[in-house]
């Protein structure tokens, strides 16, 4: 294992502009650096390094992160992979770490693992390309369906003997252990193979390693079950799993969008093609898991399903798993009785595309015109249907999304926009009922007295007045990018004291909880006397806190260079930005008090409205006390105050 000294001292001197001109080129502007984004088509650059940060951001995709992170993505390498990678580009001496029994003995199993799958999948192509069976059933298989000897190779299709015991012997007499045949259900209970006389295809990793199999028979037996999968091990877990992701990423990055598919042979097929930006979900039901993993990619999915009832059916299921995951999904029908792998066979490369490309509706939109039709004369039925729509609608976390799928939705069903508007927020508020009611029953450890509530999702159509989103983000970016600079000369005081001292009572009533794990994360190391700067988050070991701190510390915008060099005019005024940190603190931590204390405030009113008698009076004196905070703070900020 990297020790965390070298883990460090590579992340400090991989100079993130060095490694990014290795792969695109960098023009400089102002203090910083643009190049063209190497992740997503593009034609003005938006890829912006930062040489006095070491990160880069893309305002266009979004991707961010240090020069690790920049390897991990390009290259498709993991951690260690990257850190090998800058080492030996930045000529630093890698410090190694003895790994604990335990982690070696499980790395060395999973690898053990790995070996014994790789040796099946040599010895199912051997039986392919090798033996009169395998040529003639199994290699005949494949090539009726199209597919070149070099698409075989890359995809390590297979054959496995009619020979009920073929791979277990010679696994066992290359000296392969029974018991890991057995793990990987390789070999049964009785020492007989579990795949024969099938073609085999390979699962891979996202590494591209093999982690298991399926088996398609291909005699008409109507006993027999038509492919036989792998079990689940400590190296394949299906509800991680795409069928010929290792293959897709890169496609799915430069298309950003992924078409899902159901089966093994669509996904070969449109390789065969020329479409590699696909994966399969084998039949099975999406899985938040399998979800993510297209998420890392991109935000775009288009479900390709065939036209026929079972085919529209499957198409509507685990899709509100993917619009809680905030991506864009398309649903596209095939005609009746064909499938990616039929469709593509008869209309070519060219054709296929044009038909998803025409053919892809938006999920809730056709949801909805799909159900319209089955219950349009049917009041009961259609008070049904709008209660469904409106519950996929709620799961979008993405507030003007909804408002255009309201619009949209409500204009399908002749109803009243604002009918839908109150069912949607009925249903955001049993969401979020339901989620807080989860995290009372899941203990939170951490070492802060900060809670962690969910994040909210504001009322659709609501002009939402408390919500304090863009407050929270402000204060964090000034704690991320400044806490550690000095707020007060004569006291010493830093930022991020400053911050803790006037607003840790507040914190409770924050909404973002990643917010809240920074803010119990730097209160943390204020405890312990360690001194962190921005490169702390930017570094950090949890990817959305990182990716956190790098959106909050860019900025498309920069100052000319033009005005001092070639003008020779400079700030006189006030301070460049990245200087104006104590009156920017004291700004943002008065006015995200201002907006917890109107918080309170409204609360504290809706509970006089049905209060009486001590509680009243308790309630009215609370009100004058907010009241009074109120004022004083906006006297503070120079803010005038209405209606108090």
């Amino acid at each position: 294992m990297i020790s965390q000294s070298s883990v460090a001292e590579i992340i400090e001197t991989a100079k993130i502009e060095e490694v990014i001109n290795d792969f695109i080129s960098l023009k400089k502007r102002g203090i910083n650096m643009i190049g063209l984004c190497p992740f997503h088509n593009e034609k003005t650059p938006s890829f912006t390094v930062s040489p006095t940060k070491n990160i880069y951001k893309c305002f266009g995709c979004g991707k961010g992160g240090n020069s690790v992170q920049f390897i991990m993505e390009h290259e498709q390498m993991n951690f260690p992979e990257a850190l090998r990678y800058l080492a030996k580009k930045f000529n630093i001496e890698i410090e190694e770490t003895k790994p604990s029994p335990e982690f070696e003995a499980e790395r060395q199993a999973e690898e053990s693992l790995h070996l014994v799958n790789q040796f099946a999948v040599d010895h199912f192509s051997k039986n392919l390309f090798e033996t009169e069976e395998g040529r003639s059933i199994g290699l005949s298989y494949f090539k009726e369906r199209g597919y070149r000897e070099a698409t075989i190779t890359k995809f390590e299709l297979g054959y496995a003997s009619s020979k009920k015991d073929d791979l277990t012997l010679a696994a066992i007499n290359a000296g392969y252990n029974i018991e890991r045949l057995r793990e990987l259900r390789l070999t049964n209970q009785y020492d007989k193979d579990f795949f024969f006389q099938r073609v085999m295809f390979t699962l891979h990793n996202l590494s591209g390693k093999p982690i298991g199999f399926a088996g398609r028979i291909l005699s008409s037996e109507k006993k027999i079950a038509k492919y036989v999968n792998s079990t689940e091990s400590a190296i394949y877990k299906k509800s991680k799993f795409l069928y010929g992701a290792y293959f897709a990423k890169k496609a799915i990055r430069k298309e950003d969008e992924c078409l899902l598919v159901e089966g093994y042979t669509d996904v070969i097929t449109l390789h065969e093609g020329g479409i590699e930006h696909v994966v399969a979900s084998s039949g099975t039901s999406l899985t938040h898991d399998q979800i993510r993993l297209i998420g890392r990619y991109t935000k775009n999915i288009k479900m390709l399903y065939d036209g026929d009832p079972a085919g529209i059916k499957a198409a509507l299921r685990g899709m509100d798993l993917i619009l809680e995951q905030d991506m864009n999904v398309k649903i596209v029908l095939l005609p009746e009785g064909e499938d990616p792998d039929s469709l593509m066979k008869k209309s070519g490369a060219d054709e296929f595309r044009s038909y998803i490309e025409k053919n892809a509706k938006d999920f809730i939109l056709f949801k909805t015109s799909l159900f319209l039709e089955e219950v349009a004369h049917d009041p009961i039925k259609k008070s049904s249907l709008i209660r469904e729509i409106v519950e996929s609608i709620a799961k979008v976390p993405d507030s003007i999304k909804r408002s255009i799928y309201i619009k949209e939705c409500a204009s399908l069903m002749n109803i009243d926009e604002t009918v839908l508007v109150g069912e949607t927020n009925k249903a955001i508020r049993k969401i979020i009922s339901d989620r807080n009611k989860r995290r009372d029953r899941t203990d939170y450890t951490t070492n802060s007295s900060i809670e962690k509530p969910q994040p909210q999702i504001a009322d659709q159509g609501i002009d939402n007045k408390l919500s304090d989103q863009y407050q929270e983000r402000d204060l964090i970016r000034i704690l991320i990018t400044a806490g550690h600079e000095i707020f007060d000369e004569e006291s010493k005081m830093t930022v991020a004291e400053y911050i803790f001292e006037n607003l840790e009572d507040v914190f409770e009533h924050f909404d973002n909880s990643f917010y809240l794990d920074i803010l119990a994360e730097y209160k943390m190391n204020l405890s312990k006397k360690n001194k962190i700067d921005s490169s702390y988050f930017f570094n950090h070991e949890n990817q959305k806190i990182q990716e956190i701190a790098v959106n909050l510390s860019s900025s498309p915008y920069h100052f000319s260079e033009n005005w001092k060099d070639k003008y020779d005019i400079i700030l006189e005024t006030q301070m460049a930005p990245e200087q104006n940190f104590v009156p920017e603190t004291f700004q943002i931590v008065h006015h995200v008090k201002l907006r917890k204390i109107n918080r309170l405030i409204a609360i504290n009113l809706k509970e006089m409205s049905t209060a009486n008698g001590d509680e009243a009076d308790i309630l009215l004196k609370m009100h004058h006390e907010l009241s009074k905070q109120k004022n004083q703070i906006a006297k503070q900020l120079k803010t005038t105050i209405f209606g108090v």
